[in-house]
């Protein structure tokens, strides 16, 4: 390849961007945050693009360190010979010996086209893509497709061989990257803020009381075994009022026997004669297994708009938890 400053320095200008756009999407796709994407995807192509390169982390990982491989090799095939070329005689001129003048010049070209690949192609680029992933995932999210579609042949047997090294040693390689973090996580999490002082521990309750809630069964709500306020399925309209004034409770169930047919709530008994049959006010109750976490049966609370479950163990009703028991689990000082 000739020597020209004309064609070399063009030529090393695009190999040392095509690098930097290599490094930045590697960097851009681990740190991108993906519901930032999915947000914007509904409107961008690009962020579609962006969307499908995460969804193969290891492939498109696999496509930017062969393009940065790549590029490395071009530099130091056509830009470093170059520039050892244009400093040799340079260097003779100032009274080296021509082989003192061409192991200098060996050593600087070397310098040179590693400053100019690690500073310019790879710092650079990583840093501008950590601090704006989700914008720079999008920006180069298609190159990078068109890229894959090219050498995905060629990126999938990398890849399969890399696994099976991986797997010689015992460990299993996964295909995408996970950020989420599990209820352990986030409570060190929370410990650790407020060790430093970088967390009010006022404002600590209410987060680790919404962590607990993944992993605490709704039994542990039942914290006596008093039965529940309830009143035979033939009861009128004044007996459910009467037990709501003696219970507190506005939600009163209708049993039949051991079995429980039925919910009232009391308001809608208000404006009827004593006598009415409370069972015409009856709603279905809602039934949650004991062993259900809190944060599922808050969920299924709050989906079929009941305040009220009945918690069961099989075939025993074990009591009864209002969503206002729920909530005062999470808000214990509310």
């Amino acid at each position: 390849m000739t020597d020209s400053p004309l064609v070399i320095v063009p030529v090393t200008i695009l190999i040392v961007a095509l690098s930097g756009v290599f490094v930045a999407v590697e960097f851009a796709l681990i740190a991108a945050k993906r519901h930032r994407l999915e947000d914007a995807a509904a409107t961008s192509r690009s962020a579609r693009a962006a969307l499908r390169n995460s969804s193969e982390l290891t492939l498109l990982l696999a496509g930017s360190q062969l393009g940065i491989t790549v590029c490395t090799l071009a530099l130091g095939a056509i830009t470093k010979p170059a520039v050892h070329h244009w400093l040799t005689p340079a260097l003779q001129t100032l009274g080296l010996p021509e082989v003192a003048a061409d192991v200098a010049a060996f050593i600087l070209a070397l310098f040179i086209v590693t400053f100019l690949h690690l500073v310019l192609g790879e710092m650079a680029p990583k840093s501008w893509a950590i601090a704006h992933p989700e914008r720079s995932a999008t920006m180069l999210s298609i190159p990078m497709r068109g890229f894959m579609f090219l050498t995905r042949p060629l990126l999938r047997a990398l890849n399969a061989w890399a696994n099976a090294l991986v797997r010689r040693v015992g460990v299993e390689p996964v295909e995408n990257m996970t950020t989420s973090q599990n209820p352990d996580d986030l409570r060190q999490l929370v410990e650790h803020s407020i060790s430093v002082g970088a967390l009010d521990p006022r404002h600590a309750a209410p987060i680790e009381a919404a962590l607990e809630m993944q992993t605490t069964p709704l039994r542990d709500l039942l914290t006596s075994r008093v039965p529940p306020t309830q009143v035979p399925y033939t009861a009128t309209a004044g007996q459910v009022r009467d037990a709501t004034c003696a219970s507190g409770h506005l939600r009163i169930l209708l049993s039949d026997g051991d079995r429980i047919v039925g919910v009232v709530h009391v308001r809608d008994t208000l404006a009827q004669p004593d006598d009415a049959p409370a069972e015409q006010f009856a709603r279905p109750v809602f039934t949650l297994p004991a062993d259900t976490l809190l944060h599922e049966s808050l969920a299924a609370m709050r989906q079929t708009r009941n305040h009220l479950a009945l918690v069961t163990d099989d075939d025993r009703t074990l009591g009864v938890v209002t969503l206002a028991d729920v909530l005062r689990k999470l808000f214990p000082q509310g």
